[in-house]
C-alpha cells in the first residue's frame, strides 16, 4: 500500500499540487499538515507513521516535506527501513524500493555523517583554542558571593516563587539549591 505525506508551511499554501501529485502516484491514504516543517511535533506525520505498515511504501511529494533537515530526513527514513517500510520521493525520484534509490539515499547518508563530523571537529578545535587561552568555556562554576546571599535573602520571601528567583539571577534550579537550602540557609560546602 503506498501511503503519501504532504505538508504546507503557511495558511497561504495550498496542499492541492502535493496531494494531486500523490494521489496520481496510486497512493491510497494521504495524510497531512499546515505548519513549519521546522515543528518536531506534526500531527499528520505521527499519524502517517502510526498508520504505516511492514511492506507499504511511505511517499512524500518532495524531500524536505519529511524532514526539518538532512538527518532528521536521514533518520526517519532509517526508522521506516527498520520497520520494513520503503520510502519514495516524487520529485527527486528516489524509491528505496530499487537498487538506485537505496545508493541515492545511501549518499545522502553518507553527506549527513560527513557534516556531524565537520561540526564535531570544528568544535573541539574551537574548545582546544579557548583552553590554549586560559579559558574552559561553560558557565562559571562558582557562584559570586553576592549573587549566593540575594538568592538566600530571595528565598526568604514566601510570595517570590523559586522559578521567579532563578530567572531573575539566570540560573538553574539545580544551581540554586547547590548553593542555597530548601528553607533560604546559605550551604557552606558547596
Amino acid at each position: 500500500m503506498l501511503i503519501g505525506y504532504a505538508r504546507v508551511s503557511t495558511e497561504d499554501q495550498h496542499l492541492h499540487l502535493q496531494t494531486d501529485a500523490l494521489k496520481k502516484a496510486g497512493c491510497e491514504k494521504i495524510f497531512t499538515d499546515e505548519m513549519s516543517g521546522a515543528k518536531s511535533e506534526r500531527l499528520g506525520l505521527a499519524e502517517a507513521i502510526a498508520f504505516v505498515r511492514a511492506g507499504d511504501t511511505f511517499v512524500v511529494w518532495r524531500l524536505d516535506r519529511l524532514g526539518r533537515s538532512l538527518r532528521d530526513l536521514i533518520e526517519r527514513v532509517e526508522e521506516l527501513k527498520a520497520r520494513q517500510i520503503e520510502f519514495c520521493s516524487l520529485t527527486e525520484n528516489i524509491d528505496t524500493s530499487s537498487s538506485g534509490g537505496k545508493f541515492m539515499f545511501h549518499v545522502f547518508s553518507a553527506l549527513a555523517e560527513f557534516e556531524r563530523d565537520l561540526i564535531r571537529e570544528r568544535t573541539m578545535a574551537g574548545l582546544t583554542a579557548a583552553r590554549a587561552r586560559g579559558r574552559l568555556g561553560g558557565r562559571p562554576r562558582i557562584m559570586p558571593a553576592e549573587k549566593i546571599k540575594m538568592a538566600a535573602s530571595l528565598m526568604q520571601d514566601p510570595n517570590i516563587s523559586i522559578k521567579e528567583i532563578c530567572r531573575n539571577l539566570a540560573i538553574s534550579r539545580t544551581t540554586l539549591y547547590r548553593y542555597i537550602g530548601p528553607h533560604g540557609e546559605i550551604r557552606q560546602n558547596q
